[in-house]
């Protein structure tokens, strides 16, 4: 299993190699990372016109959702967004600011640090959206640069066909129903990723990743990928988005979610950039993005959504949006984004063997 795994991570990255040389706008959203497995969807060409663009580490799907609603509201706006992970966004971001404009006028994503950066970087603009105060909001010190426009859990997914006693806790993770079976997306390829592991050393020390290393824990590829290998059998569980695993569960996928008492609940934040040239319309967009219409879609995408007025529907199980931050483990970002190379390479180190 473990040799596949490795083979599948190899294939990976040779197809990256030859996607960057064919298309060298087009990202790749399953090693870029955030919560979010983001489908592959062309790069939007230098020449956008009037359009309103966003960057953004959501799946196409539901992004393609808040949009065409977003654009039904508002037909004076003619929007587009480009969809990939968040470490192939911000490497994007970095290249266009050296070339003097960065195309987008807004970015959304689940890599919380990234948003502490940019505004230590001064590039995002300072803007406080209407029903602000409304927003269930566990993020300080963001002096209204950026906001939670969602409010993304991970939990542990499972195969129902191969695990028949569901996990409760973390610890579960190191009995025999996971042996050599667990997976976590890589940290240095995934922000939410990143994100987690944080969060569970925050709680737990690196214990616990010691202690899933000796019960064969794996290092998969990105957050969209270990829940493919979930679902296929070829593990029987993984640290996984909760929206990604709903949706494999609606096609059909035996698989299920547990979430300990000790929650993973990551804020994903939108924002402004500074030098937008359609600020009003950016504007308009973040506004709408916390608005009961656009937390509806995010809810019935099996999220939890921003606002307590919103209910993820019952099927999905999720525990309600106040308790799970409740429930949540709590994380200094800004930490987290100085700490982030140390802390990949120390868990790296523990969960390859080096």
């Amino acid at each position: 299993m473990r040799k596949r795994m490795i083979v599948m991570l190899l294939a990976g990255i040779m197809c990256l190699g030859m996607t960057a040389c064919q298309k060298k706008q087009v990202l790749d959203p399953t090693t870029g990372g955030s919560l979010d497995g983001a489908v592959e969807k062309e790069a939007i060409s230098t020449d956008s016109g009037g359009k309103l663009i966003i960057y953004t580490s959501l799946k196409e799907s539901m992004i393609s959702q808040l949009v065409k609603d977003f654009m039904a509201k508002n037909p004076d706006i003619s929007t587009d967004y480009q969809s990939a992970g968040a470490g192939k966004l911000m490497a994007k971001i970095a290249t266009e600011r050296e070339s003097g404009q960065i195309m987008a006028d807004v970015i959304w994503t689940s890599e919380v640090p990234d948003f502490f950066s940019m505004k230590q970087e001064g590039i995002l603009m300072q803007y406080k959206p209407a029903g602000a105060d409304q927003v269930l909001n566990p993020l300080e010190d963001t002096e209204d640069y950026f906001i939670p426009a969602r409010l993304g859990t991970l939990g542990i997914a499972y195969n129902t066909s191969f695990v028949k006693n569901p996990p409760k806790a973390w610890s579960d993770l190191c009995g025999p129903d996971f042996k050599d079976a667990f997976a976590i997306a890589n940290p240095s390829q995934s922000g939410t990723s990143y994100v987690s592991v944080a969060m569970l050393e925050s709680q737990f020390t690196d214990k616990i990743f010691k202690d899933l290393r000796s019960n064969g824990a794996l290092v998969g590829q990105g957050s969209g990928q270990v829940v493919d290998d979930t679902s296929s059998g070829e593990i029987y569980g993984c640290l996984a988005v909760d929206y990604i695993t709903f949706d494999k569960v609606n096609s059909g996928a035996t698989l299920a979610m547990a979430y300990p008492e000790e929650m993973l609940v990551i804020p994903s934040p939108i924002a402004i950039f500074k030098d937008t040239k359609k600020p009003d319309a950016a504007k308009r967009f973040v506004d709408y993005m916390i608005t009961e219409d656009a937390q509806a879609i995010i809810a019935e995408n099996g999220t939890l959504p921003v606002l307590s007025t919103v209910k993820v529907p019952e099927k999905y199980n999720i525990p309600p949006a106040d308790e799970a931050l409740k429930r949540g483990i709590k994380v200094d970002y800004q930490k987290m984004m100085i700490e982030k190379e140390a802390r990949v390479d120390a868990f790296l180190k523990i969960m390859q063997g080096n």
